[in-house]
């Protein structure tokens, strides 16, 4: 064991603490949990970084790396699908909220619906909260203050922040 925690230590230091078959483990879980081609070499990353926290916050080293390496990849692969599906639906319940006479732009407006899908994926939670409650439940500020238990200043505040950051993705975009 202690020889185990002198290994992570010095990975730590500067060695990679997978080897080639843990790496290629790896990639094979993560491919196989659906993460496309171009995403595995961060998936990857990802796994290292974990087992380097680890062995950075001092907690023991897991008994079997390969393994243990190979159900963070699993989870990994679990999250990045979770995350594709919630954009899809994101998107799909967007498309559906625009009026029937809006929709003859067609590919503008599905281009539109997808890049503010994104960038509501890329707030931060608090944020994207208060932006659907707003402006897709049509809440006023007052009722989702009342709602989350914070001050209308804080409501407020996060939405200036919120639509401030689509407005730039929209911009960055160049979808307006």
């Amino acid at each position: 064991m202690l020889r185990r925690r002198a290994r992570l230590g010095r990975e730590a230091a500067g060695g990679d603490p997978l080897d080639a078959a843990q790496e290629r483990r790896v990639r094979a879980v993560l491919a196989l949990g659906g993460v496309p081609q171009a995403d595995l070499p961060d998936g990857v990353q990802q796994v290292r970084l974990r087992l380097l926290e680890r062995a950075a916050s001092g907690r023991e080293a897991p008994r079997d790396v390969s393994a243990w390496a190979a159900v963070v990849a699993s989870n990994l692969a679990m999250d990045w699908q979770r995350a594709r599906r919630r954009q899809d639906r994101l998107g799909e319940r967007l498309a559906a909220l625009r009026p029937p006479e809006h929709t003859a732009g067609g590919e503008d407006t599905r281009l539109l619906s997808l890049a503010v899908a994104r960038g509501l994926d890329e707030l931060p939670d608090a944020q994207r909260q208060v932006v659907v409650l707003r402006f897709y439940a049509d809440l006023p500020v007052r009722s989702i203050a009342e709602q989350l238990g914070v001050p209308e200043g804080t409501v407020k505040s996060r939405l200036h922040t919120a639509v401030r950051a689509l407005r730039d993705r929209l911009h960055q975009d160049e979808v307006v």
